[in-house]
């Protein structure tokens, strides 16, 4: 088994791509896998390594389960598809496309309605540092105090992005969890994460009143377990798994 303990360097754009499409695929599967599926809510955007100003994306109706590199297509900020034969869901372009826009540091971007997620999001509250792993948010996530419907207009989207400002996730009011990161390993896990820290604080709170961590060693904490480099590598025992299991992701 391999573990790699860095992230890759590629030697071409076009090896960069695939690589990025093959990890967004993985994360699409293990998202089905974790139950972050519900019917065709939820998209998991890359940006693209060479044209900057378009995204890879799962193409609208396909389950999680499903997807395979060969099937994400490639949307651009104006709403087009620019490859691949099906459609995109509207609510991803119109999140997504405003989030890596004002987010130029930003490779990609998971949301899903993942149960959790939109439980505690119900709450319009931001997560707690109650747990080591809450910690990798503390005062590096956001809320989006709002909720209009489905994001159909790019207007929200842009909303969204200004809501998520500098952090790596936002809690949608009434909706789910937003993150992002400098890889698609790394947005991923991030979601992952945050959805199981969400699921802890419900779990706690319906059994009395947590105890929060103090400030002092929930920084040195998120400094710890909340930086690029430890999200990204928390995803790799988890593509290992999924691509073990699941080899034909990669077609």
């Amino acid at each position: 088994m391999e573990l790699s303990f860095k992230p890759p360097v590629f030697q071409s754009v076009e090896e960069e791509r695939q690589h990025l499409k093959e990890r967004l695929a993985a994360a699409f599967r293990l998202f089905s896998k974790f139950g972050f599926d519900e019917g065709v809510a939820g998209h998991i955007t890359a940006r693209d390594p060479e044209w900057k100003d378009h995204f890879w994306v799962n193409p609208f109706g396909v389950h999680f389960s499903l997807v395979k590199a060969s099937d994400l297509i490639l949307c651009n900020h104006e709403g087009a598809v620019v490859e691949g034969k099906l459609p995109v869901n509207r609510a991803a372009f119109a999140i997504h496309s405003q989030v890596h826009a004002a987010r130029p540091d930003v490779v990609a971007a998971a949301h899903a309605h993942s149960v959790y997620g939109k439980s505690w999001s119900s709450l319009g509250r931001l997560l707690d540092p109650i747990t080591q792993d809450a910690c990798a948010f503390y005062d590096d996530h956001s809320l989006f105090d709002d909720y209009t419907g489905v994001v159909l207009d790019v207007e929200e989207g842009r909303r969204i992005g200004v809501a998520l400002g500098d952090k790596k996730a936002c809690i949608l009011r009434n909706h789910g969890l937003l993150t992002v990161g400098k890889s698609v390993d790394e947005a991923a896990w991030w979601f992952i994460t945050m959805e199981r820290s969400c699921q802890a604080q419900l779990l706690a709170e319906a059994s009395g009143k947590p105890v929060l961590i103090d400030p002092a060693n929930a920084e040195t904490t998120r400094s710890q377990v909340g930086t690029t480099e430890a999200g990204w590598f928390q995803f790799q025992p988890l593509w290992n798994r999924i691509v073990k299991e699941q080899p034909d992701l990669l077609d």
